[in-house]
This record gives structure tokens, C-alpha cells and sequence, in this order.
């Protein structure tokens, strides 16, 4: 067997005065190793000076200050039972009206989409109905402003070919506007040029 020196671990047991079955020989190999006594008396030295420093209690509310900053992580389904049974109410009869009023608010949700599920048709033929409506006011908007300002054959242009003449007419209008803005801003800053 080859001669070894002991672990820290072993010396530990030592210095703690196990007793046992695998102590008996550290205590014989201790007695042999001039090495491993120094060492464990060494660590006795340690202990003992450890044992002389003064004993403190830690402050009133220390403990609550560190656990503060520690983030302690909760599985979620621990997490949804602590959740749930704040929520639940604590007495018979108010849980009793708290499952009614689930019950209804269910039913409730439940049937208002079943009805907008089967009356999307009905949703869907209003929504024709009110955008062709609002064609018709903003083609006869268009074709009123163009009689007005281009004359009647502008006019039946528009209602001859529709929604191209519209279109047509809002981007000349749009066209129109962007170059008077233009043109105002350029007599703003030869003004303001005169001016200094």
C-alpha cells in the first residue's frame, strides 16, 4: 500500500472527534505523518482561535433587509395557486357568487360570440352597403366641384368614366395645392430676405 498524506476532509473528522469505523486509522496514520500532525494541529489552532472571537447577533431586521434582494424563483403553477387563492374570495356564500358571476360573465362572452360568428354575413352586407354610400356621397362631392370649377363637361366626364376621372381630378388638386404651397413659401422667404 503506498504511504499518502491525508485529505482535507479527513482532517476535518479529526478535528470534529468522530468516532467510527474509517476514523481509527487516520488516528494511527496522524501518530506516523510528522506531515499531516502539523498540519492537523494547525487546524486545530484555527478552530480554536474561532472559537475565542466574540459571538454577534446580527441587527433587528437584518435578515428581512438580505432576503429582500435575494429573487427567490417560483414555478409558475405555484405562483397561479398563490394568484388564485388571493382572488377566490375566503367565505362560503361570497364564493358561491363568485362562481355565479363567472358562470354568467361565460355564458355571456360564450354567446355573444356565437352570434357575431353567425352574423358576420350581416356584418359584412352592412359594411358594402355603408362603403358603396360612401362612394356615392364622395363621387357626387368630386363631380359637384369639378362642375364648379372646370365646367360641365368635367363634370360628365366624371360620370361617364368614374372613379379614374376622380381619381384623376384629386391628384391634379393635390398637384395644384402642393405648387401654390410651394409658390407661397418662396414669396414667404424673398420677403424675409428683403426684409434683412
Amino acid at each position: 500500500m503506498q504511504h499518502r498524506h491525508l485529505l482535507s476532509n479527513e482532517i476535518d473528522l479529526l478535528l470534529d472527534g468522530e468516532a467510527g469505523f474509517g476514523v481509527a486509522p487516520l488516528r494511527a496514520h496522524v501518530d506516523d505523518c510528522a506531515e499531516c500532525l502539523a498540519r492537523l494541529d494547525e487546524a486545530q489552532g484555527v478552530a480554536d482561535a474561532l472559537e475565542r472571537l466574540p459571538h454577534f447577533a446580527p441587527h433587528a431586521g437584518f435578515a428581512d433587509r438580505v432576503l429582500s434582494q435575494v429573487q427567490i424563483v417560483e414555478p409558475w403553477h405555484v405562483a397561479a395557486l398563490a394568484t388564485a387563492r388571493r382572488v377566490v374570495p375566503e367565505s362560503r356564500p361570497l364564493r358561491v357568487l363568485a362562481v355565479a358571476g363567472a358562470g354568467v360573465a361565460s355564458v355571456t362572452i360564450s354567446a355573444s360570440a356565437a352570434w357575431i360568428a353567425l352574423s358576420t354575413d350581416l356584418t359584412m352586407g352592412s359594411a358594402t352597403v355603408l362603403t358603396g354610400r360612401l362612394r356615392d356621397v364622395i363621387m357626387d362631392a368630386a363631380t359637384q366641384g369639378l362642375e364648379l370649377l372646370l365646367g360641365s363637361a368635367a363634370a360628365d366626364a366624371v360620370r361617364a368614366n368614374g372613379t379614374m376621372a376622380v381619381t384623376a381630378a384629386g391628384v391634379a388638386l393635390l398637384a395644384s395645392v402642393g405648387v401654390a404651397a410651394f409658390g407661397f413659401r418662396s414669396l414667404a422667404s424673398a420677403s424675409r430676405q428683403r426684409g434683412s
